[in-house]
């Protein structure tokens, strides 16, 4: 079974405005409200390929209860640890120019986190937990080294999907999946990327440092993943960027998705970047129609 974390969810609440005028009235052409969360975003795309997820992390209030719900009604099961306050609502301007206004979230306290910690202990050798985004400042700085530890010692496999020491502290636990973009991997070595080229050294320091498969995304340029076996390269396929949000999470889901079906990397690596780009060229996460139709503009070629 797959379960995908998210710490820090959120309802986002997108509007749409002809103009925003600071200090004045302004009103809405259109506004629409979901679930945000990396996790969750990867268990909504993994849902889109009928692989089945569970949702785990912190929810409060009514806007933790608007997220069950949601999931529910998309048949994605839940386990989330109930927390005292309120989920955070994110806001998202989309004017000429697009503002962002993210809140803290609630207070996570210990025995909130205790009650997470136990739900992990009782995954095992058939299960795969996603961590995926940053970690909420009432939470301490090794939660992520803590949770990694207790599925190496379950025997549980986990993925990856943070920037920076939260990415490096949890490589000596040996991920199924690491997903840094190029900027995120230059900054890991302190230094910069320009070409695909350059990922090749740099993400194979990352399997020499205990990341068992690792997928580099480098925007239009392309994407690279790499293992102790093999260096694949795939290129893009071309279409109109509308979008960012999600792109990564479902780079994620498309590999993991495939992956469970197939248990053959480079098909798991051809839906991570078809499921990634679907997601870049819509205005939401992809759909599985999306991506089958970009599959066929997805070309592997192994680096020898």
């Amino acid at each position: 079974m797959i379960y995908t974390l998210t710490l820090n969810p959120s309802v986002d609440y997108i509007v749409k405005l002809e103009s925003f005028q600071l200090g004045e009235l302004n009103r809405t052409i259109n506004e629409a409200k979901f679930p945000g969360g990396k996790g969750i975003n990867v268990s909504t795309v993994l849902n889109q390929f009928g692989t089945k997820s569970k949702a785990l992390g912190f929810i409060g209030g009514f806007t933790g209860a608007y997220i069950e719900q949601y999931l529910h009604n998309e048949k994605i099961d839940t386990d989330f640890v109930e927390v005292d306050e309120d989920t955070r609502i994110n806001v998202k301007i989309k004017t000429s120019q697009e503002s962002e206004i993210n809140a803290i979230g609630p207070n996570i306290s210990e025995q909130n986190f205790i009650r997470l910690k136990q739900k992990i202990h009782h995954l095992g050798a058939d299960d795969l937990l996603v961590l995926a985004g940053s970690i909420p400042a009432s939470l301490p700085k090794t939660t992520y080294e803590e949770l990694v530890k207790i599925c190496s010692e379950s025997g549980a496999d986990f993925v990856v999907d943070a920037e920076g020491d939260l990415l490096k502290k949890v490589l000596p636990y040996r991920p199924f999946l690491i997903k840094p973009n190029h900027h995120e991997l230059g900054e890991l070595f302190d230094t910069t990327i320009a070409n695909p080229a350059e990922v090749i050294p740099y993400g194979k320091r990352l399997v020499d440092m205990g990341a068992k498969n690792v997928i580099v995304s480098l925007a239009g340029a392309g994407a690279a993943l790499i293992n102790s076996g093999m260096t694949l390269f795939a290129e893009v396929p071309k279409g109109e960027v509308k979008n960012s949000v999600g792109a990564g999470d479902s780079m994620v889901a498309g590999f993991l998705a495939a992956y469970e079906r197939t248990r053959n990397i480079e098909e798991a690596f051809r839906y991570s970047v078809a499921s990634g780009s679907a997601t870049a060229f819509s205005l939401g996460l992809c759909t599985k129609e999306k991506v089958e139709e970009l599959l066929p503009q997805v070309h592997i070629k192994e680096i020898r």
